[in-house]
């Protein structure tokens, strides 16, 4: 299949590209567009739109092949959008798009397909020791969005295997005093109370909001595009301070999950990962990540890596599609 349509349906924004693979499957991505998933009743809208984009510049027809990375869980007769009111039919979505070949993939399925392609200078050592993924093992793939993405590369002797997981659905687990009263304050907004709850774009407001009762102190309530802009440019103390505990619950999930997938790599993934990046660095994360009891020598050894590419969801989608057909 010499061209293929790469779609990356998160909660907030559906992102479109052609893509061409190389020889040994490294996707070529064409031009990106954006769609805010709120604008569009549904996928084929959307992908509509999208065709409509491609041939005002002359692109020509979409070609009939496509993966498509969606926030939510694969495998059901009926999607649901785990942030979105998008509802998808996966048995009836190819004749609705017009294809002949179609994927669908978990997003965060799609980012580790895309770290097993990656080269190493995509792949930033932020903490541990500097060595390669493993010939035998696992490699945890995580990254906060919309929600919470977690994925897992097993790796076979050498050849990486992709397991798609729902991980950001964990219970929220209080480590200190402070997280034991933001955790009593979400349970009267929430049934339940996931790690995704902290540990996400909105996770942050979740945090603000928290602290804000627990101090007494009157707040603005912002957006979460402006509450994190707040946050990383520290000009205003309780967003900052909320960045710095989710920062602290980041690094405690990422630990949990290394030792539940087996701790030989962790790979950090995502735009709000990439942007937090140097936050992140100078925050209580590693100390989290390692603080496993009997287990600290071993996790303060773990690569932690930060995958930096501009389109990941994409660049896997492509490459999710190609391991399809070989």
């Amino acid at each position: 299949m010499k061209e293929i349509v790469a779609v990356d349906v998160g909660g907030t924004n559906a992102r479109f590209a052609r893509a061409t693979m190389d020889g040994d499957g490294v996707p070529r991505l064409g031009r990106v567009r954006k769609y805010k998933v709120a604008e569009h009743v549904s996928l084929a809208s959307t992908w509509e739109a999208f065709a409509k984009d491609e041939a005002k510049e002359g692109a020509g027809d979409l070609p009939r092949a496509a993966c498509i990375a969606f926030a939510t869980a694969i495998g059901r007769d009926v999607i649901k959008l785990t942030n979105s009111n998008w509802v998808i039919r996966p048995n009836r979505l190819a004749a609705e798009l017009g294809l002949d070949h179609l994927r669908l993939i978990n997003d965060f399925e799609a980012v580790a397909h895309a770290v097993a392609k990656l080269p190493a200078e995509n792949l930033e050592l932020l903490y541990g020791d500097d060595r390669p993924f493993p010939r035998h093992g696992a490699v945890t793939i995580m990254g906060p969005g919309t929600g919470l993405g977690v994925a897992m590369i097993a790796y076979d002797d050498g050849v990486p295997h992709v397991i798609a997981t729902e991980g950001g659905h964990l219970d929220f687990a209080p480590l200190d005093a402070l997280e034991t009263r933001l955790l009593d304050y979400l349970r009267q907004k929430f049934v339940r109370v996931s790690v995704e709850r902290i540990v996400s774009g909105p996770g942050l407001n979740n945090i603000y909001q928290g602290l804000a009762v627990q101090n007494h102190e009157k707040i603005e309530l912002l957006s979460d595009a402006d509450l994190w802009a707040a946050a990383l440019d520290g000009s205003i103390p309780l967003a900052r301070a909320a960045l710095d505990r989710l920062c602290l619950s980041y690094g405690s999930v990422a630990g949990d999950l290394a030792l539940a997938h087996g701790p030989c790599a962790v790979v950090l993934a995502g735009g709000l990962t990439q942007r937090m990046r140097g936050h992140l660095l100078a925050s209580g994360f590693h100390a989290r990540f390692k603080a496993k009891g009997r287990f600290e020598s071993l996790m303060a050894s773990i690569p932690i890596r930060l995958a930096v590419h501009d389109e990941i969801g994409l660049f896997g989608a492509a490459a999710a599609f190609r391991e399809m057909r070989t």
